[in-house]
Parts: structure tokens; C-alpha cells; sequence
């Protein structure tokens, strides 16, 4: 016992200490825990039978993961996406698979080996990409979304990967893990099954996979509702684990993968009502028993080898970077992808994945793979890992050399004038032109981003290539003979320019401009602007109303009170932006705050009044 708690605390600590100061640096959780596992167990000397048994425990993290994965999988949205995680996914997985298949083959190593070292390194870190992406805003790009298939496609691809392995390895070393697998209370239920025909086993086997899918359609509602009528929280996470577990130990009973079976029946209950329940469940314990897997495998890196041949590490992690964005380059190119974002889906998808530690763990485990390859790929997966951040670097990079060749570019010809003129065709000037256009009012649209006028004429909507920033640029495009111009541009200190230029040179003009926030509207409003739409202002206040209408208002006192909302809050903005000061934090301009709290208190007032004289004027004797 005392053993036990002692290895807790050093494994808990640990993790502690270094995972945040991971992810603070950008490295990712991944890194963290392989980090700590790679300082706390050469210095405690902690390798040996326990880390080993522990390491089997955590791998069970995997196929909470991979439930995970399945409940965030609608079935209708996977086939919508059918045609890039099969074709783009696919054909990356494929072909990487394939190049490290063939350079392992040339390098001597033995055809079962080079099959599993092309599946470890074709996978790509879905939790490092996945969060860089989102830090960058980069998502929603062309190049964001194609990585993203890419990743799922992967994370897909995994579960017939740890079908296939255990295939590969050998009689005598699927017999001796089969032996292991043996020992304890389950022992003689293996042995019952095993001592089946070929027939029966066959037919258990689907037997049980179709009672997954079929208990997980019809069954899964009632116990759930039978669970939650004990009004024990502690039940539903006793029921999750449950779930889990049994069904992967049915899988390992008729020989398949834990992982296959628990993916299935994640993707039958993702359209379950109980889905986000079963989420909250079952993450923690994800997290910790991947936390201590990752740790564990960090424990078993060599770190003598990578004292001893450093240069021979970074040579084969540059060469696996350059073979895979290498793949990557090529299908972005076949599928059409822009060419900023086909920098951002090479560089991005270049390094190997997390997915490849688990893999050469079972490959260890099952002897496919030899000890000193084993340690050698597990290190260069985690130096392409830790290479990612600086792949972005070099991707961002690339970009703005791309940027400053299109600003470069001769700027179109505009060859027509128009009452309105349109500065910025993203998804805000989009919505805007699109109305204006369809009302019948003619417009003049001018965007620097190159890409995205082509993608708009492909749509049959007008535009012309130029930065709008530039006053000469402003000109051409009609600005000294329209009647409204629209700042739609994303860049705040542009917009802003904009407008102070519009204003300047045409003090008749009526200027609409989009706010990022509440400071950039006072930035506007010195600047010259008639009226000023705040990016999510509008939508919070129908968000808002639709929050009022279920609350027990009525639909007219929930427009009422937003109306009066509304009024008031523009209101209230106005005057407050003449006690604006530029460049002073307002939290710290005492005049400011003195009339901000005043406005919340009138605010209040204001909607109670409201609501009373409605209240009133449907029931005058009340």
C-alpha cells in the first residue's frame, strides 16, 4: 500500500508541476506529460514491472478516447464529410504509410516492422494542430478545414490499426501476450470461448458486435432513465465506466479491438440525449489514464541514446517532416486547396502524432518492432512535436510573403461607380452586399484579399482587387461620388483609417462601419462615422430575447425589453465615448466609470419601467 501511494504522489506531482508549464510555453499537454515522465523516471529510478502494469491500466485511456471520439461522430455528418476524410484523409494516410513502408524496407527492416512504422508515423497530433489552429483563428480557412478532415481521417484510421497489429506479430509472441492477457478471473471465461468452433466463435463475434449496435439504438435510453431514477450522480458515472469497460472486454473476449468496439458504440449513442452526460463522465477519466499512459511511455525513452546520437535523431526528424510535407504538398495540390492554405495543411500536418506512442507500445509489446527501433521512433515522434510550433513559424512566414506578393500586385482597374461602395468582402460585407444587391441599389465592392475576390466572382458577385486602406485606391474606386460607404474591412486600425480618410476628404458622405468591440466603436465614432455596428452586438441582443421569451415573458414584453435595451445601450454608448480618453484603460478613467455605473443603474430602471407599463396597459385596473 505504501509502495503504491508513494508512486500516486510521484506520478501526480509530477504531472503537476510540468504539464501547466507546458502548455504554457505552447507545447501542448502531450509534451508535458512525456516530459515528466522522461525527468522523473531515470531520476527515481521508477522503470520496471510497476510502470509496466501501470502502463497496461492507462492504455484503457485510449479507448475512452476513441468512445469519445465516436460520441462526437453523427453518423449524417460523417457522410457528409465522406468525400475528404476518404479521399483527402485517406489518400494521406495511404501514401505516408506507404513512403515510410518503403524508406523502412531500404533501411533493412523486416516487412511487418516497416507496415507498422508507416501506420505510427502517417498519423499526425490531433491535440497540437487542433489547438494551435484555433489559437491562430485559422480553423475556418480552406487549409483549417481540410486539416481538420485530415486529423479525423487519422483518428478513424487508428482503430484498424490496432485491429492489424496484432496480426503482424509473430505465433510465439501472440501466444505469450495471449498468456498474459490470461491470467486472473477472466482466465476462465477466455478459455471457454477459445475451446468454440471456428463457427461458433465466428457467430459470437457477430453476436456481440451487433448487440453493441443494437443495445446501444434501443436499450441505451431506458437504462439511462432507469439510472437517473435512483438520483445518484455517482450512478451515471458508474454506469459510463460500465459501459465502457464491458463492452471492451467483450471485444478482447472474441479477439477484437477494445477500440473498434467502444468507437461503434460511441457513434451509435451520438445522437443520444444522454451523450453530453456520458462526455462529462467519462473525460476526467480520459484524461488522467492517458495523462499517466503518456508518462509511462515517457518513463521507457532512452535518454542515453539521445545523449549519445543527437545529430542521427534530428537527421531522421528533419527527413520524416520532409517526406510527409512532402505528401501533404502533393495532395493539396490535386485537391485544389489555395496556395496559402496549402502551406498551412504541409506544415501543419508535417510532424507525427500521439496516436504513434500507443502503437509503438503494442508493437513493442507484441515484438514486431525491435527495442532500439522502438526507442528511436518514440523519439522522433516527440522531437517532431515539439518542431511544431516552429513549423507554424514557418508557415506564417510563408504567408505573409504571399500577403506582401499580392499587395505587390498591380490593383484592378475599376470601371464602374455606384451609390454604395463596399470596403471588405469577408463575412460581414458579404451579408451586406448580398442585401443591398438584391434590394436593387448598385454597389462598388474593393477587398485586399485576393482570394477572396476570386472565390466571390466565382459566385457571380463583383468585386475588385485592391487595398482599401490606401486613400488613391479609396478614389479610384468611386469614393468622391457615392452617397454610403461600408467599412467592413476585419482589421480594426483599418477600418479606423478608413473612416478618418472618408470623412476628411467627403464630410457629406454617410459612413457605416463594423466595430470589433466596444473601444474600436469609440475609435470609430471620433473618427467620423454615422453608424457604427458592433460585430456581435445585434445577435447577443436576439440571443438575449430568445433567453426572456423561455423565461416566462411573452414574445412582445421580450421585444419590448430588448428594444428598450437596444435604445438605451446606444444610446449611453455615445456619451460615454465623449468621456473616452485614447490610449487610457478605462477602467482607469474615473469619469468613465462613474457614468457607466450610472447608465447600468438607468439600464435597470429603464427595462422595470418597461415592463410595468406594459404590464399596466394590458391590465389598467391592476
Amino acid at each position: 500500500m505504501e509502495s503504491f501511494l508513494l508512486l500516486a504522489s510521484l506520478y501526480l506531482g509530477a504531472a503537476v508541476l510540468i504539464v501547466p508549464i507546458s502548455v504554457r510555453l505552447g507545447l501542448g499537454s502531450v509534451l508535458g506529460y512525456l516530459a515528466a515522465g522522461m525527468l522523473i523516471g531515470p531520476a527515481l529510478g521508477l522503470a520496471g514491472a510497476e510502470t509496466t502494469d501501470l502502463q497496461h491500466v492507462a492504455e484503457y485511456g485510449v479507448v475512452m478516447m476513441l468512445f469519445l471520439i465516436g460520441l462526437e461522430l453523427d453518423p449524417r455528418a460523417l457522410w457528409a464529410m465522406r468525400q475528404r476524410l476518404i479521399g483527402l484523409g485517406g489518400a494521406q494516410v495511404g501514401l505516408t504509410a506507404l513512403a515510410v513502408l518503403a524508406v523502412a524496407l531500404a533501411l533493412g527492416q523486416t516487412w511487418q516492422a516497416a507496415l507498422v512504422l508507416g501506420f505510427i508515423l502517417s498519423l499526425s497530433s490531433t491535440a497540437i494542430v487542433l489547438q494551435t489552429l484555433e489559437e491562430k483563428k485559422l480553423m475556418r480557412s480552406a487549409g483549417g478545414r481540410a486539416s481538420f478532415a485530415v486529423l479525423l481521417a487519422q483518428d478513424l484510421a487508428v482503430i484498424p490499426m490496432l485491429a492489424i497489429i496484432p496480426l503482424l506479430a509473430s505465433p510465439s509472441a501472440r501466444h505469450a501476450a495471449e498468456a498474459h492477457a490470461d491470467e486472473g478471473a477472466a482466465e476462465p471465461i477466455l478459455t471457454l470461448v477459445e475451446q468454440l468452433p471456428g463457427w461458433a466463435g465466428g457467430l459470437l463475434t457477430l453476436a456481440i458486435v451487433a448487440a453493441i449496435v443494437l443495445a446501444g439504438h434501443f436499450l441505451s435510453r431506458p437504462a439511462f432513465r432507469f439510472i437517473h431514477g435512483a438520483r445518484l450522480a455517482e450512478m451515471s458515472t458508474f454506469f459510463s465506466l460500465f459501459l465502457v469497460l464491458g463492452i471492451a472486454f467483450l471485444m478482447i473476449m472474441v479477439g477484437l479491438s477494445p477500440a473498434l468496439g467502444t468507437f461503434l458504440a460511441g457513434v451509435v449513442l451520438a445522437n443520444s440525449e444522454f451523450r453530453h452526460q456520458l462526455e462529462a463522465d467519462i473525460k476526467p477519466f480520459k484524461g488522467l489514464l492517458l495523462g499517466l499512459f503518456f508518462m509511462t511511455v515517457g518513463i521507457g525513452i532512452d535518454m542515453g541514446l539521445v545523449a549519445s546520437e543527437p545529430l542521427r535523431l534530428i537527421l531522421l526528424t528533419l527527413g520524416l517532416i520532409a517526406l510527409k510535407a512532402g505528401v501533404l504538398w502533393l495532395l493539396a495540390r490535386i485537391f485544389h486547396l489555395p496556395p496559402r492554405d496549402r502551406w498551412l495543411f504541409t506544415f501543419g500536418l508535417a510532424q507525427a502524432g500521439e496516436f504513434g506512442f500507443l502503437i509503438v507500445s503494442i508493437a513493442l509489446a507484441q515484438s514486431i518492432l525491435p527495442a532500439d527501433v522502438g526507442q528511436t521512433v518514440l523519439l522522433i515522434i516527440s522531437l517532431s512535436m515539439l518542431l511544431t510550433p516552429a513549423l507554424f513559424l514557418i508557415h506564417d512566414a510563408l504567408s505573409r510573403r504571399l500577403r506582401e506578393a499580392d499587395s505587390q500586385r498591380e490593383p484592378d482597374q475599376i470601371d464602374e461607380r455606384a451609390p454604395v461602395l463596399i470596403a471588405g468582402i469577408g463575412r460581414f460585407g458579404q451579408v451586406v452586399n448580398r442585401l443591398v444587391r438584391s434590394s436593387g441599389v448598385p454597389t462598388v465592392v474593393l477587398d485586399s484579399d485576393l482570394s477572396m475576390v476570386e472565390t466571390m466572382r466565382r459566385f457571380g458577385v463583383k468585386g475588385y482587387f485592391g487595398d482599401p486602406s490606401r486613400p488613391e485606391l479609396l478614389e479610384s474606386a468611386g469614393l468622391m461620388q457615392a452617397q454610403i460607404l461600408v467599412v467592413a474591412v476585419d482589421q480594426p486600425d483599418k477600418a479606423t483609417a478608413i473612416t478618418r480618410f472618408a470623412r476628411q476628404a467627403r464630410p457629406d458622405l454617410h459612413i457605416v462601419a463594423r466595430a470589433h468591440d466596444r473601444i474600436h466603436t469609440y475609435e470609430l465614432f471620433q473618427a467620423g462615422a454615422n453608424d457604427i455596428v458592433r460585430e456581435t452586438f445585434d445577435s447577443a441582443i436576439r440571443a438575449g430575447r430568445y433567453v426572456l421569451e423561455n423565461s416566462g415573458f411573452s414574445d412582445y414584453e421580450a421585444a419590448q425589453l430588448s428594444r428598450t435595451y437596444f435604445q438605451m445601450d446606444r444610446a449611453g454608448l455615445r456619451e460615454l465615448a465623449a468621456l473616452w480618453v485614447p490610449g487610457q484603460p478605462v477602467e482607469t478613467n474615473a469619469a468613465y466609470v462613474a457614468r457607466a455605473k450610472e447608465l447600468n443603474a438607468d439600464m435597470e430602471t429603464a427595462l422595470i419601467g418597461t415592463l410595468e407599463a406594459e404590464r399596466a396597459g394590458k391590465n389598467p385596473q391592476a
